[in-house]
Order: structure tokens, then C-alpha cells, then sequence
């Protein structure tokens, strides 16, 4: 999101802080945070193996089908964007899946100032 108080934004800038390489993905928004945006997974990079998803969880359970398509290793849903089916799904298909509702914004500590 390009609103800076949505949990989507706080997560990019987290990865951002941190140096992480990241895409955004807004079927929306052609930028966000100065950074390119993507229409969908399947438009990221093809050396994308992780994705943090933070959608509404009858939303995470199309990016799932895309990761899936894209050939993802790893997806972490954060808290809120958990979708049973969704996480049925990806681990049928070898995903390794974080979705005990640990955050992001927490594991790597992010900094709101920044």
C-alpha cells in the first residue's frame, strides 16, 4: 500500500530497513515507497523464492495459487492474512510456510521514524 499507516506499507519499509532485496506487488500502484510495483507475484522477478503476504485472507489464497505458479519456496502470511485453505495448499505443494502468526514487524524490529 502506499499508505504509510496500512500493515502492508510498515512491512516493505521493514525489509527496506533491514536490506532486504523487495518487490512490491499492488495491482493498483505503479510505485510504493519509490520502489516499482508489480501487478501480481507472477510479474515479480523470476528469482523471487519468498513472499510476505499481507492481504485479506480471502485475497492470500489467490496470491498463494500465483506463488505456487511462480515456483515460491516460501511464504509468510502475516498476522491476519492466514487462510487454512490457502496454507493447505502451499504446503501440498512443498512450501514452507510460516503462518503461526509471528510478525515481521517484530521478528526484524521495525523502526516507524525511519
Amino acid at each position: 500500500s502506499t499508505a504509510r499507516y496500512k500493515y502492508g506499507n510498515k512491512v516493505l519499509r521493514c525489509y527496506t530497513q533491514h536490506d532486504r532485496t523487495v518487490y512490491p506487488v499492488n495491482p493498483t500502484e505503479s510505485e510504493v515507497e519509490s520502489l516499482p510495483a508489480f501487478k501480481s507475484v507472477l510479474d515479480c522477478p523470476d528469482d523471487v523464492e519468498a513472499v510476505s503476504i499481507i492481504t485479506p485472507p480471502e485475497v492470500s489464497y489467490h496470491v498463494v495459487q500465483d506463488c505456487i505458479k511462480k515456483g515460491i519456496k516460501h511464504i509468510w502470511f502475516q498476522p491476519g492474512a492466514q487462510n487454512s485453505d490457502a496454507i493447505a495448499m502451499a504446503e501440498a505443494e512443498g512450501i514452507n510456510v510460516i503462518h503461526d502468526g509471528s510478525c515481521i514487524l517484530v521478528v526484524l524490529g521495525f523502526r516507524e521514524s525511519a
